[in-house]
């Protein structure tokens, strides 16, 4: 063989490309909705995680203190959580909806999600 039919041999020919990218496309439309569907559903995971953290400092609190905690800021001044958690759907720390004590007295009760939309299980996220 010359050195000029070598060098004609090593690349790869249009068609080669072309049955490869095609593959790759292929392969992509099927993990790409999977992704998105997998990030979803860890957004709702992390909700669910941060409110049962919430709901467990607030009974502690209750239970050491005797009251229900002014604001949500008074756990993590009383070191019953480190910080407010993150919201994982509104991104935000503020957006948290608070429930006053079913006895009128002030305080947070119990803490919901202020973010808007259903979660993946068809419950808005501000009934959990």
């Amino acid at each position: 063989m010359s050195a000029l039919s070598r060098k004609a041999r090593r690349g790869f020919t249009l068609i080669e490309l072309l049955v490869v990218l095609a593959i790759i496309a292929t392969l992509l439309t099927l993990v790409v909705p999977r992704y998105f569907g997998q990030a979803d559903k860890a957004k709702d995971t992390v909700l669910h995680q941060n409110l049962a953290a919430m709901r467990d400092s607030i009974d502690h609190f209750r239970a050491d203190q005797g009251r229900y905690p002014q604001t949500l800021q008074e756990l993590v001044e009383k070191r019953y959580l480190r910080e407010v958690p993150l919201d994982p759907v509104t991104q935000s720390r503020t957006t948290w909806a608070t429930v006053q004590p079913p006895d009128g007295k002030p305080g947070v009760y119990d803490v919901h999600s202020g973010a808007k939309g259903k979660g993946k299980d068809g419950t808005d996220y501000g009934t959990w």
